[in-house]
């Protein structure tokens, strides 16, 4: 029997030695720092409603339709639902090493099913988040501690423009005058949508070439779930860590108020069906835990297959993953 070459892993066995290093190294962090591991569920009756996450839908075979279960299912696009569980049911810090998945995400830096590291500290505000962060993706690859930057100072350094002021017209002329490409599927009127495409384009490729950066301050109208701090302009207390130009880790001084979870849920769900993709349930085993009361908290996201390409000195995720999609 001939064996083709397509059943092979696409990293090496070096990549793969250093990526179990790597995760050893992970869980020595937090275990050091007194927190539990724990693992939530994969496939959820509940799921982020984020404007841009696209989950993978799971229909229920009929012989598990119960009062309990829904006709539909959700691959996790993070375990920020559960983990956040644990914590209105009295977890103090945690964290998880586990599989994630999204549509529509394949390419050098992305693969539909990736690893995730996400941890929670109960206490912790936006600044001590920042500083564990740092600490951790130091302890990882050696690269010295972030340095701290506001989105608006970075934004500006690059554009020229004050990202809080600058009028919807201003930001698109200023992404025509840098020679962006604007997608087609780019809505005139949406300003958080040039935001980010001048991020990506122009801010996003000048952060951290010698040492890590963490972007602090986001714009409130980019909170996803985090806390908006009042001021001029209000800021959502929400953070990035950027390394050679690719985004490791994303960071919120957790929201806690289920009324305004209700409404950001509403609002991206018309932006969805804007963008003509299906709406996602907006009632959630989440919303009752902050009913319930969930304590105040700081929480992390880190991309794990990111962290071993950067480590490995990769130019592609199918470099420290075993078998990437097209191989799965």
């Amino acid at each position: 029997m001939t064996l083709t070459a397509d059943f092979l892993p696409t990293a090496s066995w070096e990549n793969l030695r250093l990526r179990a290093r790597l995760l050893a190294k992970v869980r020595q962090f937090f275990e050091a720092r007194g927190f539990l591991e724990v693992e939530t569920p994969l496939l959820s009756a509940d799921t982020v409603v984020d404007r841009h996450l696209d989950p993978f839908a799971v229909p229920m075979p009929k012989q598990f339709s119960s009062p309990a279960l829904p006709e539909t299912m959700w691959l996790q696009t993070s375990p920020e639902l559960g983990m956040k569980r644990l914590l209105a049911a009295g977890a103090t810090a945690i964290y998880q090493v586990t599989r994630s998945f999204r549509q529509g995400e394949s390419g050098p830096l992305h693969n539909p099913e990736f690893t995730l590291v996400e941890w929670y500290r109960v206490g912790d505000d936006v600044n001590s988040g920042m500083e564990l962060l740092s600490d951790l993706c130091e302890w990882l690859l050696d690269r010295g501690p972030a340095e701290r930057v506001s989105y608006a100072e970075a934004f500006e350094s690059q554009t020229g423009l004050d990202p809080h002021q600058a009028t919807v017209a201003e930001l698109a002329s200023r992404a025509r005058e840098l020679g962006i490409t604007v997608p087609a599927s780019l809505d005139a009127e949406d300003r958080d949508g040039w935001l980010d495409l001048l991020l990506a384009e122009r801010v996003q490729p000048a952060l951290g070439p010698r040492r890590p950066v963490i972007v602090y301050d986001y714009p409130a109208s980019q909170a996803a779930l985090a806390r908006v701090r009042p001021g001029k302009p209000p800021v959502a207390e929400r953070f990035e860590l950027y390394v050679s130009g690719i985004e490791l880790a994303n960071g919120y001084h957790e929201l806690t108020d289920p009324t305004e979870l209700r409404l950001r849920n509403r609002t991206n769900n018309a932006w969805r069906r804007k963008a003509q993709k299906p709406t996602l349930p907006e009632n959630s085993r989440l919303l009752a835990a902050m009913e319930s009361g969930l304590p105040p908290a700081t929480g992390v996201a880190l991309g794990f297959d990111r962290v071993a390409m950067l480590a490995a000195g990769a130019k592609h995720l199918h470099e420290v993953m075993a078998f990437p999609i097209d191989r799965a």
